[in-house]
């Protein structure tokens, strides 16, 4: 099990009256909801630093081989691929 600390936050009422009610409507209590928030927050972070390092490495990857796709033509190749067609 995980080891538990306490941390304080600092709110403004109208903050903690979100969270309060939108804990309740929720059937939670205030405090598993802001935990919630705070979890779910940096799991967001997460995925947005991973997307950003992606497209950075893809943006070098054009950089140093000069190679890209027409935009229309991929669009095309996605929409022949969801409708099961084969590209060839």
């Amino acid at each position: 099990m995980s080891i538990v600390s306490t941390t304080s936050l600092k709110l403004t009422e109208e903050i903690k009256l979100q969270a309060t009610n939108a804990a309740k409507e929720l059937g939670m209590t205030p405090h598993a909801f802001m935990v919630e928030a705070i979890k779910q927050a940096s799991i967001n972070a997460e995925i947005r630093r991973n997307f950003i390092q992606q497209a950075n490495t893809a943006r070098e990857h054009v950089i140093k081989n000069g190679k890209v796709y027409d935009s229309d033509k991929v669009f095309d190749a996605m929409k022949t691929r969801i409708a099961g067609k084969n590209l060839h």
